[in-house]
């Protein structure tokens, strides 16, 4: 008698090879939510620090005899996004220099982050985000 056909149909192990094929690409995937989860969390971040920027550099800070306001600097508009930003240690996050025009100003902010899908690396994601602000005269 030859044992080679009641191996065919023995099915004992089946469940740990399919366990083995699917638990690694179940990983992946999980991983990879909790990385775009991190870019959503970073992107909220700077939409923070952008209403932060935005309601410091409307504001009158001393408003003179004659009504006349004096806004913030740059420099401490752009000290203030950086420091109310959150979300943003995985990667790199950059205050560029405010824009300024004819009674508004231009905040930027970008945020760029390497994502890491465990067994590879894939390609960096940019985020970036601007806010026009009207001063007050």
């Amino acid at each position: 008698m030859s044992k080679r056909p009641s191996l065919w149909r023995n099915e004992r192990g089946t469940a740990t090879i399919e366990m083995a094929i699917c638990l690694p690409v179940l990983v992946v995937m999980l991983w990879g939510i909790f990385q775009i989860g991190i870019a959503f969390q970073a992107s909220a971040g700077m939409q923070h620090a952008l209403g932060e920027g935005a309601r410091l550099a409307t504001i009158c800070q001393s408003p003179t005899a004659r009504g006349v306001c004096t806004s913030a600097t740059n420099d401490e508009i752009k000290a203030l996004i950086a420091t109310k930003a959150f979300g943003t240690g995985v990667g790199t996050f950059t205050v560029p220099d405010v824009e300024e025009g004819a009674g508004f100003r231009i905040l930027r902010v970008s945020f760029t982050m390497p994502m890491n899908f465990l067994f590879f690396n894939g390609p960096a994601v940019t985020l970036a985000q601007s806010k026009r602000v009207y001063v007050a005269t």
